[in-house]
Order: structure tokens, then C-alpha cells, then sequence
């Protein structure tokens, strides 16, 4: 068996992260049951999930199996999952919390996430949407009464650590400046052509640590959107530097994320590229290359939840 993530990011609550994960969207059961078998095989131990990816209940049977069997133990996981939108408000946090502790099969997550800042009527099956196609509405998000829900989830034990996901910096302040319990991650979609450097600056100057989903490039998701999204692996300056390094794209752009201090998540289903992109930790990119890769930044953002249609007119909408 591989080893597993040789760099933490440390919470100021003290728990630690491993700064590489294995991403679980669009991850239909039979392919994330093989590829999370893969990726524990390989060495990851973050995982990241998400009750709107629904599959958890097959990532749960999988952890399980891990776990009785001796391959692991609870302890060397690092499980993440998310508050979905239709339960952003303070008095559902828990009930889906619990929800999906019962389909991952598990006591407590290491960390639990606000997936959105916006909120959607609570269902049961696909979201709400008018006589338009747009997605319904719930306007009344309340940002600070949604995270005292979020810290009794934590004193409770439920939760090890808790934090944000997708929210900009004014809604991160609000919440800043209200809370016992001070968010401990922000998971926001990050790489070389949308690096953040403004937030991410602001969350570690704030002990937030900061995740980088679709760190690749989400190219799988063009149909979800229905337009183009760029290559993030066929840019000639990171293929450039790939050659330099006798490494793949992807691990460039992974360690680049690693050595600004931001954790990733990058999910595969390819056993090949599982293997490729954990290993990571026997190299470092220079200086110059750093800088190169710094240089791409163009402020384009993939997940801009268009396929959700009308979620622009929620008055919490992000971007």
C-alpha cells in the first residue's frame, strides 16, 4: 500500500488535514465505489463528499468495509461532507448532518462544511423550480443565526471541525464577526486560472485554512454548463514545466496549489492519474516556476453554478 499524504494543513482548533484529498462529484455508485477503493489503496485518507453528489451511502459502505476489515482505522480518515442547500438555515444543520452520518456509516465527520451561502426550499429529491426552469428560491438566508446551528453541531461532537464552502469574503466577515467558533476551512474552486489570491490572503491572515477544488479544470463538466472550459492540462507553460520536472501537468498543477498552502481535492476515477496525483511529495516546483504558474491567473471561474438555473437572483448569490 502507497503512503499516505505526507503534508498537513493544521486547524487553529489543532485538528489536522491532509492537504491532498480525493474529490467524490459527479461520481456516479459503481464508478466511486472502484475509484475510492483505488484511492484508499494508493494512500489518500481525505476524502471529500457531499449529500447533493448522492453517492454517499456508497462511499459509506466502502469506508466500512476499511474499517472492519483492519486496512484503516477511523482515526486515519479525514472525512469531509456538506450542508446542502436546501438545508442552509439553522434548524435543519443538524438533521442533515445526521443524514449523512447515517449513509457514510459513521459517529462523527472531521469536518463539515456550508456548501453554499445561498438556501433553496428544503426537499426531498431534486430542488424546486418554476414555471420558467429556474431554480426556486429561499431568500431569507440568515448567515449568522445558520452558523450558531453549525456550532452546536460542534459541540456535539458531530462535527470535529467545521467551516465554509463557496462564500466570498464580505460573507465570510459576517460570519467572522459573530461566531464562538471560528471557521477552520473554506473550500472554493481554485487553480491556475482562478487563483483567489485577495481571499486566500484573507482567510490565512483570519486562521481560515483554505481547500482548492477543481483544481484541474473540471473540463468533464462542459456539458453540465453546455459551453467550452479551458484546459487547464494543455497550458504550454505548465506543460513546459512538466517536461522540466519529469512530471505530469497535473502534478504540477497540484504541487503549485500545495506550496501556496491550500490543500486540493482533485478527483479521478483513472487509477493511473489516482497514483500520479498523490505523488507529489518527493519534488518541489522552484521559484521560477512558481512565479511562471502565478502568472496564469485570469480570474475565470469553471463552477459559476450556472447549472442552477436562476441561483444568481438569490441575494446571497457569491460571485
Amino acid at each position: 500500500m502507497a503512503a499516505a499524504c505526507k503534508i498537513d494543513l493544521t486547524f487553529e482548533n489543532g485538528h489536522k488535514m491532509p492537504a491532498l484529498g480525493f474529490g467524490t462529484w459527479r461520481a456516479p455508485d459503481e464508478e466511486v465505489e472502484k475509484a475510492l477503493n483505488q484511492a484508499l489503496e494508493a494512500g489518500y485518507r481525505h476524502i471529500d463528499c457531499a449529500p447533493v453528489y448522492l453517492n454517499e451511502p456508497t462511499i459509506g459502505r466502502v469506508l466500512r468495509q476499511w474499517i472492519d476489515s483492519g486496512r484503516v482505522t477511523r482515526e486515519e480518515l479525514f472525512i469531509v461532507t456538506k450542508l446542502p442547500p436546501h438545508g442552509t438555515r439553522a434548524a435543519t444543520v443538524e438533521k442533515f448532518l445526521k443524514r449523512s452520518l447515517t449513509d457514510l456509516q459513521l459517529d462523527y465527520v472531521d469536518l463539515y462544511l456550508v456548501h453554499v451561502p445561498f438556501t433553496v426550499p428544503e426537499v426531498d429529491g431534486p430542488f424546486l423550480t418554476d414555471d420558467n426552469g429556474e431554480i426556486v428560491l429561499e431568500t431569507t438566508t440568515d448567515h449568522v443565526s445558520l452558523w450558531k446551528g453549525m456550532e452546536a453541531i460542534a459541540d456535539a461532537g458531530l462535527a470535529r471541525s467545521i467551516g465554509l464552502s463557496n462564500f466570498n469574503q464580505r460573507q465570510i466577515q459576517r460570519v467572522l464577526d459573530n461566531c464562538r467558533i471560528k471557521p477552520a476551512n473554506l473550500q472554493i474552486e481554485n487553480h491556475i486560472y482562478l487563483q483567489q489570491t485577495g481571499l486566500v490572503k484573507f482567510c490565512k491572515a483570519n486562521g481560515i485554512t483554505v481547500t482548492a477544488y477543481s483544481p484541474l479544470g473540471s473540463k468533464g463538466i462542459e456539458k453540465l454548463l453546455n459551453r467550452e472550459v479551458p484546459d487547464l492540462l494543455d497550458n504550454p507553460v505548465v506543460k513546459e514545466i512538466a517536461q522540466r520536472q519529469d512530471r505530469t501537468p497535473a502534478q504540477i498543477l497540484l504541487r503549485h496549489l500545495l506550496q501556496r498552502g491550500i490543500a486540493t481535492i482533485p478527483k479521478s476515477t483513472n487509477v493511473d492519474r489516482l497514483r500520479q496525483n498523490i505523488a507529489l511529495f518527493d519534488f518541489e516546483l522552484t521559484d521560477a516556476d512558481m512565479a511562471e504558474l502565478n502568472g496564469l491567473d485570469q480570474n475565470v471561474r469553471i463552477c459559476d453554478f450556472a447549472f442552477f438555473p436562476g441561483i444568481t437572483k438569490h441575494p446571497e448569490f457569491p460571485f
